[in-house]
């Protein structure tokens, strides 16, 4: 059993449009969708560059792809709602934590 931690992603595209992903690595997943076209998804290959906007762990592989796939089922106002919550929680646990 992988004991690596699996990210749900979202990268905001050239032209103000989203991509959501999951990934073990973020920084290396950007990076890939920005460089290598093999390894980039088509559609953030064609909107580059793409920066990465939000990211949220999980503890499996199957945990990130069910959210990416309940994230991809929200309309963009859904969608930025829903990760700018999520910050605010973040933040707050975060100030809770110092």
């Amino acid at each position: 059993m992988s004991t690596s931690m699996w990210y749900m992603y979202v990268l905001h595209c050239h032209d103000k449009s989203y991509y959501c992903g999951i990934t073990t690595s973020p920084t290396r997943r950007v990076k890939e969708h920005n460089n290598d076209k093999k390894k980039a998804s088509k559609y953030a290959w064609s909107r580059r560059p793409v920066v990465l906007f939000y990211k949220e762990e999980h503890g499996s592989r199957s945990a990130a792809q069910k959210a990416e796939c309940a994230f991809k089922k929200l309309n963009k106002s859904q969608k930025l709602d829903y990760m700018f919550k999520r910050c605010q929680e973040n933040t707050r646990k975060a100030s809770i934590n110092k």
